[in-house]
């Protein structure tokens, strides 16, 4: 089921957000022993994580019953500003009582695999395997891609695997792992969150019925909530 909400402008996307992860997560504590959240980056969901520290009502998620992983990584040395972790831990992590093991971060260009982004990648998988993401947020980019999956890419065509390795990307830096749409599909609700003029075309082409293939963003279908949580401008068309 897809639900559409319009906020008026980004801050108040990233701040109703934030709260509506709280509610989400509390909720799922009262019936769970633990919640699994795929975290994303950049702007918005940057902002989420910061506006989520500072939430008040934040303080009922039990910290220590919820599982913290990726939807995608930049495939960078450890630590790297760029990365979503390190942008993760400065806006969220590091600021609240969450066991070390409890966060399931992709391992970096310079960690146990080296430079070898597909071993990487098959790790995360192992990680991620006999999890279910009660919620999986992620981005919407202007041609449409979310997570690192991108129009008519080897990701876009991947059936099985649910994480690769993903190279050449459009975008830097050029190598990132990522959840497939396989695997997106596999979570129980996807949120997917974007702003500005640039995505409304993508926005539209995917509430549409545009196949995966040419606009990724169309194939990320949580198997019971697909949220998309928009600014004015992102939802102009």
């Amino acid at each position: 089921m897809n639900r559409v909400i319009v906020y008026t402008d980004p801050p108040l996307l990233a701040s109703a957000t934030a709260a509506r992860l709280v509610t989400a997560i509390t909720d799922l504590q009262a019936t769970q022993p633990s919640v699994a959240i795929a975290l994303t980056g950049g702007r918005t969901g940057t902002a989420v994580l910061e506006h989520l520290r500072v939430n008040t009502a934040a303080t009922a998620i039990d910290w220590s019953a919820v599982d913290i992983f990726w939807g995608d990584e930049r495939f960078l040395p450890g630590k790297h500003p760029d990365r979503n972790e390190t942008q993760a831990r400065a806006a969220l992590l590091d600021h609240i009582k969450i066991p070390k093991g409890r966060i399931h971060a992709v391992a970096p260009s310079d960690g146990p695999y080296g430079d070898d982004a597909d071993l990487a990648a098959a790790a995360y998988a192992k990680e991620l395997d006999g999890v279910t993401l009660d919620i999986l947020l992620a981005g919407v980019g202007e041609e449409g891609h979310t997570l690192s999956v991108f129009p008519d890419s080897p990701a876009v065509h991947e059936t099985e695997a649910t994480v690769v390795a993903v190279r050449d990307c459009p975008k830097p830096p050029p190598v990132r792992i990522s959840l497939t749409l396989p695997a997106a599909r596999q979570a129980s609700q996807v949120w997917l969150m974007t702003t500005g003029t640039s995505k409304a075309e993508a926005v539209t082409t995917a509430l549409s019925g545009a196949s995966e293939v040419d606009l990724p963003a169309a194939g990320a279908q949580g198997r019971e909530l697909t949220l998309w949580l928009l600014d004015k401008a992102a939802a102009g068309r």
